[in-house]
């Protein structure tokens, strides 16, 4: 099986940075596309940050030019460095995955999910 395990959530000043990291474990054969959501108190689960294996990005509107994703191949872990950060980035982030596997000669994909780590900005 497979494991997403984020890290780097906390509490911080309106302005200030943070930077989450989400490992991935177990039986890989290779990462698709990786995503960054996030989901504040009373409100759906939305898209923040995409990276795809050929190191394309694409970002949610509100945090561009503040928030940067990027991926390590090497080491299964995707990144979100957060700048400028606002109230309203305030909200569990979650890390998820296409990931590939192998069983025997056929390979499938199956998305994964993080159990999340809290951001709280504070102003």
């Amino acid at each position: 099986q497979v494991q997403l395990v984020e890290s780097g959530g906390g509490l911080v000043q309106a302005g200030g940075s943070l930077k989450l990291s989400c490992a991935a474990s177990g039986s890989i054969f290779r990462i698709n596309t990786m995503n960054w959501y996030r989901q504040a108190p009373g409100k759906q689960r939305d898209v923040v940050a995409r990276i795809t294996i050929a190191d394309s990005t694409n970002y949610a509107d509100s945090v561009k030019g503040r928030f940067t994703i990027s991926r390590d191949n090497a080491k299964n872990t995707v990144y979100l460095q957060m700048d400028s950060l606002k109230p309203e980035d305030t909200a569990v982030y979650y890390c998820n995955a296409d990931i590939i596997q192998r069983s025997g000669r056929d390979y499938y994909t199956d998305n994964y999910w993080g159990q999340g780590t809290q951001v709280t900005v504070s102003s």
